[in-house]
């Protein structure tokens, strides 16, 4: 594939304002468009297990529209079939108009010669015949999710239903305690979107539009992330994908812009928030570190002598940039500050803020900070925090 001449020269300073616009943290938010708006304007919220100050696809819109309802969230995501789970960049919330663009992913699946759980004979079937009949239920409800109680050690009907799913046959349409809640795709997704017409090359055509939209811009590797797509599937289609090949001051490698993110200079206000570790704002560590020149890592998973930010270090986002970070906590009422980390003396006050607003939002009457990275720090943190909680 020959690659145009890029046509546009950005700077450093250009592109990190048109992600952060393309992601929805520069500009007024959509108000009107909601939680949806949120999820169609990304295109994929993902999900994960952990829950500090609140599940990561509940802090997505959040960070975004400020202090929105918890149940508004799970409302907007799951009534009227709105949106459906698949695997994305994650396990993620999609927007139900990606469907077809997910064709591709279906098509493996079903193709794939080798899975790691075995399937008993007739449990497929059994599965769908029970959700045809009661649906839409959990595994548990199908029969029980687990053979025993190592946590990987799933059921025949687990296998079976999460089969199902990766095939298409079967869609999440919504989380009910933490449990995905099946049901057939003929019932949950609407019948204009049922199908699997787009060919592989099309799906990807789409995808990489799709992720260059919700990027602004974006290196190949930046786009395959989105969707985790591999580097020669967004290569086969990128120079059909209407995106248009830039230049960006201080990136080593090509890039790619959506033509519209450049159509208008991203000028705006800047949303002051703490950002889920999960956000697609900072999801792929390369691009966050060549955006942001600032590291990002969870640490859930690093055994805890080893932490250097926290469990769960959240991001904090201010004028646009990354000025810290917080690793909370709840008890009650109160949200723990456990370790603060700042960028300086500057960051005092955009992290209050960010620490005001967050206790506001779950609920919390009250905000104790503890470790601050510069201790000298700790106390005007703490002071400015009181005022804004008071």
């Amino acid at each position: 594939m020959t690659t145009p001449r890029p046509s546009t020269a950005l700077s450093a300073d250009e592109a990190r304002r048109i992600a952060l616009r393309a992601q929805g943290f520069l500009g007024s938010p959509d108000r009107r468009a909601g939680v949806r708006g949120v999820l169609r304007h990304l295109g994929a919220v993902q999900l994960d297990t952990i829950s500090v100050l609140a599940r990561s696809h509940e802090l997505i819109p959040y960070a975004r529209l400020g202090a929105v309802g918890r149940r508004t969230v799970e409302d907007a995501y799951w009534k009227d079939t709105h949106a459906f789970e698949y695997w994305s960049h994650a396990a993620c919330i999609l927007p139900v108009e990606e469907w077809p663009h997910f064709a591709f992913r279906r098509r493996a699946y079903r193709d794939r010669p080798h899975w790691s759980h075995d399937l008993p004979e007739g449990t497929y079937e059994q599965v769908i015949k029970q959700l045809r009949a009661e649906g839409p239920l959990t595994a548990t409800e199908l029969g029980g999710a687990k053979r025993t109680s190592e946590w990987w050690d799933w059921s025949g009907t687990k296998v079976a239903v999460e089969r199902a799913l990766m095939y298409g046959e079967v869609v999440c349409v919504e989380r009910r305690g933490w449990k995905r809640v099946y049901d057939l795709a003929e019932r949950a997704i609407p019948p204009a979107l049922l199908h699997d017409e787009l060919d592989d090359a099309e799906c990807l055509r789409r995808l990489v539009r799709l992720a260059g939209r919700s990027l602004g811009v974006g290196t190949r590797a930046d786009i395959a992330d989105y969707h985790r797509l591999k580097g020669e599937q967004v290569e086969a289609v990128i120079a059909d994908s209407g995106l248009v090949p830039v230049t960006v001051e201080g990136w080593a490698k090509p890039a790619w812009a959506d033509p519209e993110a450049l159509a208008t200079p991203a000028r705006g206000r800047h949303r002051t928030t703490l950002l889920s570790p999960f956000d697609s704002l900072v999801w792929e560590r390369a691009r966050t570190e060549r955006i942001f020149g600032f590291t990002h890592r969870l640490e859930a998973y690093v055994p805890k002598p080893k932490r250097v930010h926290g469990y769960f270090a959240m991001p904090v986002l201010a004028g646009g940039r990354l000025v810290g970070r917080v690793d909370p906590a709840r008890e009650g009422r109160v949200l723990v500050a456990k370790q603060v980390t700042l960028d300086g003396p500057k960051a005092v006050a955009p992290v209050a803020q960010a620490l005001a607003e967050a206790a506001s939002w779950v609920d919390c009457t009250d905000v104790r900070v503890e470790r601050v990275s510069a201790p000298e720090l700790r106390a005007p943190l703490a002071q400015e925090v009181a005022r804004l909680v008071s």
